[in-house]
């Protein structure tokens, strides 16, 4: 029983001593992650199957989406920009770039290929 009470004292310190081990951040680095320039997005290849100028979406038949590791296929994207679908028609091969927005698809740039 004599090695009871240092024993349990020995663990109350370790134990307070812990807590404030714990809420020192001293020896943190804080600083702001370096800056990195804005990467060039790629473009991905497609073709107009649909534009619809009331909502400002069209749907693209495209290859891989590299970006967004997204396999070929035919899909409804909104244009960032609904102007850029004012000349599209369906059968157009088109160049764009994509990002998502949250869950959603966003065409950020599109150009018909002539």
């Amino acid at each position: 029983m004599p090695l009871f009470r240092p024993l349990l004292a020995a663990i109350a310190l370790q134990c307070a001593a812990a807590g404030a081990i714990a809420q020192a951040h001293d020896g943190h680095d804080h600083a702001a992650p370096p800056a990195t320039a804005p990467q060039a997005q790629e473009w991905s290849d497609g073709v107009v199957t649909r534009w619809d100028a009331r909502t400002g979406k069209v749907t693209i038949r495209h290859g891989e989406i590299k970006p967004l590791s997204m396999p070929p296929m035919t899909m409804v994207f909104t244009l960032e920009d609904p102007a850029q679908g004012a000349a599209l028609k369906p059968g157009d091969a088109v160049r764009f770039q994509a990002r998502d927005a949250g869950g959603a698809l966003v065409v950020t740039r599109i150009e018909a290929v002539r």
